[in-house]
């Protein structure tokens, strides 16, 4: 399934997280985040795991793509 992707490199936290909760509320059957830092990578998986989605993350270059889905 292709999900709607946000793209959130070059992003501190907390924002990734709070763009990928305003994302969720839009699609709340899956999204794609992408990040270029562990630290938010680690802050979106543990907010999407917390909240029910299932996480799944790969590398896409130097950069995460995490995909929440239901």
């Amino acid at each position: 399934m292709i999900y709607p992707q946000i793209d959130a490199r070059g992003r501190s936290c907390p924002e990734p997280v709070l763009m990928t909760k305003k994302a969720l509320e839009q699609s709340p059957n899956g999204i794609c985040v992408l990040v270029d830092n562990a630290v938010s990578r680690d802050n979106i998986t543990r907010f999407g795991k917390n909240f029910g989605y299932q996480v799944s993350t790969e590398l896409d270059g130097s950069d995460f793509k995490i995909t929440l889905s239901r």
